[in-house]
């Protein structure tokens, strides 16, 4: 089913990451700049998942010995910074996720200002260089992986060419794809927000839910890799995380499965490649230098 299948620790028969893009209340800022400081519900519902979601999350790792990856906007980090700190204290990873949710191609012209201004914060706040990029919205274009290569990142996390990590290169370097899809997105079906344009069917947690589960079920069957992108103001709610905690307790106790942050994966992946035991397939970018249908 998977035509190169990656080997992962000791015999696990695949690897797992339950990430979160922890964007708060940053989606309203960079909707509606104007006014957003005086949207109060969307303002609230934002800030749902650094200050009740997120300790729910850490204490259920906690208890689980698990250790994920946390995506957070520059701006968050700063609004938010006691989060972070007990995001990082708990051993999770904290990647790079824009400064203010900026879709890096309705910035491309300013993307590199955007991006290392980011990078400061990280540098300030978190006291370390993120090694991991997950764009807002997926919405990467060349800039974005040049900025990414030139400042030594190790992974991206915002495609969808494969079902399991493979590598990018480009005439500047190469860096990992931690692939992502929307049917293992929990915006589509929980994510009711029209304040920013999207009006989602609410479904009940154990619906909403139960896709996540049928495409682990493949990649385990696979011996692939099964990564979950989770809002905490969405899935962190009460409901619906202890649907994915009472998932979680099953799938360590009957199943073999390695849970890592995307840096351990792709460390993992540079350990086998280094022993010549493994070769991840390559993309070549970009993959067009100039439209397809010319203007």
């Amino acid at each position: 089913m998977i035509q190169n299948p990656i080997p992962w620790p000791n015999g696990a028969r695949c690897a797992c990451a339950i990430t979160f893009d922890m964007d708060a209340d940053s989606l309203i800022h960079i909707a509606r700049p104007k006014d957003a400081h005086d949207r109060l519900y969307p303002i609230s519902m934002g800030r749902y998942g650094p200050t009740v979601a997120i300790p729910r999350i850490l204490d259920t790792y906690e208890r689980l010995g698990i250790k994920q990856s946390f995506f957070i906007p520059g701006w968050c980090i700063e609004t938010y910074p006691d989060t972070v700190e007990s995001i990082l204290k708990a051993g999770h990873e904290v990647g790079h996720h824009g400064y203010l949710h900026e879709d890096p191609i309705v910035t491309k012209d300013t993307q590199r200002e955007w991006f290392e201004r980011t990078l400061d914060v990280h540098d300030k706040i978190c006291g370390q260089k993120p090694r991991g990029y997950r764009a807002p919205v997926y919405n990467v274009n060349q800039t974005v992986i040049d900025l990414l290569i030139e400042h030594g990142f190790r992974y991206d996390s915002s495609l969808m060419a494969d079902d399991i990590p493979y590598a990018m290169k480009t005439a500047q370097g190469e860096l990992y794809e931690m692939p992502v899809h929307w049917g293992t997105d929990d915006w589509p079906p929980f994510a009711h927000y029209d304040e920013i344009g999207y009006m989602m069917p609410v479904k009940a947690p154990s619906i909403g839910l139960q896709a996540f589960w049928e495409e682990f079920d493949a990649m385990y069957a696979a011996g692939g890799f099964f990564m979950l992108v989770v809002h905490p103001f969405l899935t962190g709610r009460l409901a619906r995380w202890a649907q994915v905690e009472k998932w979680l307790t099953n799938t360590l106790e009957t199943k073999d499965v390695w849970f890592a942050p995307l840096e351990e994966i792709a460390d993992h992946i540079d350990n086998l490649r280094a022993q010549g035991i493994y070769t991840p397939r390559t993309d070549h970018l970009p993959y067009y230098s100039a439209p397809v249908l010319e203007p």
